[in-house]
């Protein structure tokens, strides 16, 4: 039945242990790169099409700019032509620019209509161009040409019908598009870097800002760290006031389930006290009778009185195992109980060196309770001489209790965990040390092991718990 009831509890813990681990599977992303990689979508959209649009606002200005010095000669060299006698249209005065006498200078004009040939600039030379007759303009036609192979023109266009002619004369000039793709070129070659780095810009301060907000979390990490190492009961740190809430409600968590554990610990201490004194008085009277009832009822009373003060010391152990300041000094412990098994067994000589400052996060009463169990066996079973060692080994406090007596074969090293196996039957006691070292060990964090001693020959006892710090 013992065995029964304990199962249940195990799973019940084994459960808890397994429940940090299943959260961690479920973590989602980390908010920080959230955040970042939503700033970053943001800016990136506002850039871009911010980016278009100026694009479109500064080629445009630039493309206008551009048209309107084409306008302004189309312009004059509607004003300066007039009719001649033959009824040809001819140019009164010569357009300014030198470039419409230079072959091939990517300035032209040219003038069609009627029957006469086309009146063009000698910077066309032999060519000529293009004169749709589809469709008349009466106003400024402007669009871009590929004609010449060689050249992009942007040409603007208009019909006249000049006085004393009933002609429709069509009036051309062009110009060769690339100082215009110059200027935009130009534009976008400032435009497309500076907006590339304002996007980094903004970025850098987008994660700056992430990680400034962000950085009351990590203040809570550390927290929520030091109390699990004992260092603070609370989140006391001054948090901003979106945070705060959140703190509270962690800190009125950890308040509650304090109590509840003491309220545990304490009903399991009461229920396990009231047990032990009618078990006491049946054993003493069982041991008074010789019948075989009476030896039934003083082994079955032996057996519940065993479970009785397991389950006792695992219940003191896991009430103060969520106390945040829980620490105690090691050699202090070690000392201490090493004086009250030096009256128990006064031909023992017991002796420990390790620093003295090492601190273990578990409480000093239940530490008392390990090393004592620790020391009585080694100075039950063993031959005389017990050696205590302590020493930190990382994150851990290690304690090593050496003893010079048989020591325990490796095949009974894992069995003697077990409650109630005692491999010496002929000295006194139930059979719960090294099983209640072990089950505080690990409510702890901690572990025990089962070596040979290569100094005195016996058995090596190695008990580590976690390390604190002095306050």
């Amino acid at each position: 039945m013992a065995d029964a009831d304990v199962t249940p509890a195990v799973k019940r813990e084994a459960d808890a242990a397994a429940k940090p681990v299943a959260l961690t599977s479920r973590i989602t992303g980390s908010l920080a790169r959230r955040m970042i990689a939503i700033a970053a979508l943001w800016i990136s959209v506002l850039l871009i099409g911010g980016g278009f649009a100026l694009d479109r606002v500064l080629t445009g200005a630039i493309t206008r700019n551009f048209d309107s010095s084409l306008e302004y000669v189309l312009i004059a060299m509607i004003r300066s032509s007039e009719i001649g006698p033959d009824g040809e249209v001819r140019l009164v005065e010569p357009l300014g620019d030198q470039r419409f006498l230079e072959p091939y200078s990517g300035l032209y004009w040219q003038i069609s209509g009627g029957t006469q040939e086309p009146y063009r600039s000698r910077s066309l030379w032999e060519r000529s161009l293009k004169a749709p007759t589809a469709h008349i303009d009466n106003e400024i036609h402007i669009y871009d040409s590929n004609q010449f192979p060689d050249e992009e023109l942007r040409v603007l266009e208009r019909n006249v019908i000049l006085p004393g002619s009933r002609v429709s004369w069509r009036y051309q000039i062009a110009q060769s598009r690339e100082a215009l793709d110059t200027q935009v070129g130009a534009v976008r070659a400032t435009l497309i870097p500076s907006l590339a780095l304002l996007g980094l810009g903004l970025l850098m301060l987008a994660a700056l800002q992430t990680f400034y907000g962000l950085w009351p979390l990590r203040h809570i990490r550390r927290a929520i760290a030091a109390m699990r190492g004992g260092q603070n009961r609370r989140v006391d740190a001054p948090l901003p006031l979106e945070v705060q809430p959140m703190v509270d409600e962690l800190n009125a968590l950890l308040a509650h389930n304090e109590k509840q554990a003491e309220e545990a610990r304490l009903h399991a201490g009461n229920l396990a006290h009231a047990l032990k004194t009618p078990l006491t008085v049946l054993l003493n009277s069982a041991t008074s009778q010789t019948s075989p009832l009476a030896d039934t009822v003083r082994r079955e009373a032996a057996t519940m009185q065993r479970q009785v003060e397991h389950h006792l010391a695992r219940a003191r152990a896991v009430g103060r195992r969520g106390a945040a300041q829980a620490r105690a000094n090691v050699r202090e412990s070690v000392d201490s109980v090493t004086r009250a098994v030096a009256l128990l067994y006064p031909r023992v000589r017991l002796d420990a060196v390790g620093d003295k400052q090492l601190v273990a996060r578990v409480e000093r009463q239940d530490l008392d309770e390990l090393v004592g169990n620790l020391l009585e066996n080694a100075a039950k079973y063993g031959g005389g001489s017990v050696f205590v060692t302590i020493q930190r080994e990382g994150a851990m406090v290690e304690i090593m209790v050496e003893d010079d007596g048989p020591g325990i074969s490796p095949a009974d090293r894992t069995r003697i965990f077990d409650r109630g196996v005692r491999l010496d039957s002929g000295k006194p006691g139930t059979g719960l040390g090294l099983a209640i070292v072990r089950d505080v060990a690990e409510i702890y964090g901690g572990s025990i092991a089962l070596e040979e001693s290569e100094d005195l020959g016996g058995l090596l006892v190695r008990l580590r718990l976690p390390a604190s710090e002095l306050p």
